[in-house]
């Protein structure tokens, strides 16, 4: 019970390469992946709403704990937690590994430090088809259980490299024939337009920056375009994981086209 306490620690996740997957959700997609998921705590109500995550834990060999709701409260960190909680293995890939899977659609996240906006980025790279998220080393920590719990299970779905030095993690996407293509407000190529726009049936990574500041010069340089999401009304900018949405959805289309995105939603309705 200490143990699991202590991951809402990342220097203690980091040592025993373990985090906390909170809610019903997360927990079912880590069971998905047999051997991730390593011990389940989970309330008497939690066990009720939930046999059957209880059961498969107990039949991929986790330990499974019953705890009160004071319990549960503490170690998730929540106002509300949903009365199921994990401990699971680390799932990180090396770059290199992402790299030999010869992906088409691929995110970079640089300086990104809101776990909230990470969360979804992830979310979000997970519906519109991504290969693989990039975390820089400058980025937030995405075993933070904010992080996971925004993510919504999609971080046990997709390919997630951590840590990477951003210019090798850029060096390697483009010799592995992706475009780079940095989202900047101020860009001058505008996303979606009809002339001057960035081809997005090409191989592409995404990069986008700092909630606050976005993507300074430096980075902005090592793309191989700067890209705008327009904006037709009177808001000045869009958040991060709004203007994430639009570029990988646009980029969604352009690699796969109007009928397999078709077929994708009929699945996402199903």
């Amino acid at each position: 019970m200490k143990a699991a306490r202590l991951l809402n620690k990342k220097a203690f996740r980091e040592r025993g390469r373990a985090f906390l997957a909170e809610g019903p959700q997360a927990v079912r997609e880590a069971l998905a992946e047999p051997g991730v998921l390593t011990e389940l705590f989970v309330t008497g109500q939690g066990r009720i709403r939930h046999p059957e995550l209880t059961d498969q834990a107990v039949r991929q060999g986790a330990v499974v704990h019953e705890v009160s709701g004071e319990v549960m409260t503490e170690l998730a960190q929540t106002i509300t937690p949903q009365g199921v909680l994990a401990v699971c293995r680390f799932i990180d890939i090396p770059l290199a590994k992402l790299l030999a899977a010869a992906p088409r659609l691929v995110v970079v996240l640089a300086g990104v430090r809101d776990p909230g906006n990470a969360g979804t980025v992830l979310r979000t790279a997970d519906g519109a088809g991504a290969d693989g998220v990039v975390f820089a080393a400058t980025s937030v920590d995405p075993y933070n259980s904010k992080c996971v719990r925004s993510s919504a299970g999609s971080l046990f779905h997709l390919p997630v490299v951590v840590g990477a030095e951003l210019a090798a993690a850029l060096a390697g996407l483009r010799e592995a024939g992706l475009q780079i293509l940095a989202a900047d407000g101020s860009a001058s190529r505008i996303l979606d337009a009809p002339v001057g726009g960035p081809d997005l049936a090409k191989p592409t990574a995404w990069m986008f920056g700092n909630e606050a500041w976005g993507l300074p010069g430096s980075l902005l340089e090592q793309a191989d375009t700067a890209v705008a999401v327009p904006l037709y009304g009177k808001a000045e900018s869009l958040n991060l994981a709004a203007a994430a949405a639009i570029c990988l959805y646009a980029s969604a289309r352009g690699l796969h086209g109007s009928r397999n995105l078709a077929e994708g939603h009929k699945r996402g309705e199903s």
